[in-house]
């Protein structure tokens, strides 16, 4: 049996064409190897294979999933977001028209199904003034994500175990988690003013339009469906842990490189491209190394494959950014990257892009646009945790084991 196959081969076994075969590849699904004379490139035939069976395992789980969930197939029935066509939709609204104008925090209602009202009169957290600015001085010279972590674990010793029970005593929780995490990642007291707001004066950033592009990065980057990190607090929140430690595990999971830490390779891409001579040579050279043999996408910040036609939500917030960008600002070089991107592969800026593009454009602190990504996405989160207690099951899928076995014993 041969250890390597060609294109056509690897494709053919798969029930694929050749194009979406490279798209596999591009993804991070399968590695592809140079043959003895560097012509054309070959695919490990164990991987496809292996490859080949989950797809058909894919086929058939939709059918049996609901019934194995505890036990088996690790999908999930949700009525929080759906994407499909090229769209995203929280609770059937489009969430990029919701982006146009509301609120994260109208946002968060209609997430947990609840009124504006309720989140804006919640009580404020049973934590003291004093102490959260005590421990705001001790971990200050954290990275925002660090000193999240850490403040939510010191607030859920003071917060009472009542996360579950009771509707109220989930949204009191909710918007507690919800306003200290955003103080801990902006370093500053926790605040019943909408998140947009608190941003923008941790960020001094006084002009409406630009005020506007932080509430609408906040939106779109709300839920996302069943992203690595939902689901990281969904199967925390299965186990019965208070809604501090699901967010907790959340922000581990979006600290990823391949996940919400997308946007700092973003930005690295985006400070590298504005220093290169030729645009278009700098391009060659990152794909060639690609190419080559690095792991990932072919480039950080473009190509969705949930999105073929691109991003609804990028597209949404690099236009409200030139509308709003200051005067001799970067934007000029942000479009040329994407369309020197698009017209070399074809690939459309995602969500990390136009979070990048905001940080640079806006002048905004080193990582915001990751701040504005967990802070957006709590409240998902925090939907995923209700939908999940109200299941009241614990997920546990199997694995499809693929070592050794020695079949006499």
């Amino acid at each position: 049996m041969p250890t390597h196959l060609t294109a056509p081969e690897a494709a053919a076994l798969l029930g694929i064409s050749v194009p979406t075969l490279y798209a596999y590849v591009s993804r991070g699904m399968l590695h592809s190897s140079p043959d003895a004379h560097g012509k054309h490139r070959l695919y490990d035939a164990g991987e496809v294979r292996r490859l080949a069976r989950r797809k058909e395992d894919g086929k058939r789980a939709g059918k049996v999933a609901q019934k194995v969930l505890d036990w088996g197939v690790p999908v999930l029935e949700s009525s929080i977001t759906l994407i499909a066509d090229g769209r995203l939709l929280y609770r059937g609204h489009d969430a990029v028209e919701l982006a146009r104008s509301a609120s994260l925090e109208e946002v968060a209602a209609l997430l947990w199904e609840c009124s504006p009202r309720r989140i804006a009169d919640a009580p404020p957290a049973p934590i003291g003034a004093a102490q959260w600015a005590a421990w705001l001085k001790l971990w200050g010279d954290s990275a925002p994500l660090e000193r999240a972590s850490v403040l939510l674990a010191a607030a859920a010793a003071q917060m009472p175990r009542v996360w579950a029970q009771g509707r109220d005593a989930q949204l009191d929780t909710a918007c507690v988690v919800m306003r200290l995490l955003a103080a801990a990642m902006i370093s500053t007291g926790a605040s019943n003013e909408p998140l947009h707001r608190q941003l923008a004066a941790a960020w001094s950033i006084r002009n409406r339009q630009q005020i506007g592009v932080l509430r609408a990065a906040l939106v779109a980057c709300a839920d996302h469906e069943l992203n690595a990190s939902t689901f990281t607090v969904r199967c925390i929140t299965s186990t019965g842990t208070h809604l501090f430690g699901a967010v907790t595990g959340g922000l581990a999971a979006l600290a990823g490189p391949r996940h919400g830490g997308e946007t700092v390779r973003v930005a690295a891409l985006l400070d590298e491209a504005s220093r290169a001579a030729d645009l278009d040579r700098f391009l060659a050279t990152r794909l060639a190394h690609h190419d080559h043999g690095s792991y990932g996408a072919v480039l950080s910040g473009f190509g969705h494959p949930l999105y073929p036609q691109g991003d609804p939500r990028a597209r949404l917030l690099l236009e409200l950014l030139t509308e709003s960008a200051p005067a001799r600002s970067p934007i000029t070089q942000v479009h040329a990257l994407a369309r020197a991107v698009r017209d070399t592969t074809g690939a459309q800026p995602t969500l990390d892009f136009a979070l990048a593009a905001i940080e640079r454009v806006l002048g905004l602190p080193p990582g915001a646009g990751f701040t504005l990504f967990a802070v957006g996405r709590v409240t998902g989160w925090i939907a995923h945790a209700m939908e999940q207690v109200a299941d009241g099951r614990l997920i546990r899928p199997r694995a499809r084991y693929i070592g050794e076995y020695d079949a006499g014993h």
